[in-house]
């Protein structure tokens, strides 16, 4: 069992965090590029967890398995997405907490 199994479950780990992340941003404002984010962060979570099944399960192809997770991280953390915060900390930015407000609504 090789060290890469780990890196390619952290990466996934952090694609689906990412997500959901995004999915609760979403909730939270009801931006559309939010919710677009979160749709396909469905798509890109299944990438991951390929690529990690890939490298777990099939020894000769961990290279594969751990581009298909750079692959969905990449596409997941470049979507056109409003900016919403401003002056908030790392922290806010990395559990995604925004003030509740809907977009849609006056």
């Amino acid at each position: 069992m090789s060290y890469l199994i780990y890196v390619a479950g952290f990466g996934s780990g952090v694609v689906l965090f990412l997500w959901l992340r995004d999915a609760r941003i979403f909730y939270r404002t009801g931006l559309p590029g939010y919710r677009s984010a979160a749709y396909w962060g469905i798509v890109y979570g299944a990438i991951a967890l390929l690529g990690f099944q890939i490298t777990y399960f099939v020894a000769d192809f961990e290279v594969l398995g751990l581009g298909l997770i750079l692959l969905a991280l990449y596409l997941l953390v470049n979507r056109n997405k409003e900016k919403i915060w401003k002056d908030e900390g790392w922290v806010s930015r990395l559990l995604g907490t925004v003030p509740a407000r809907r977009a849609n609504k006056k």
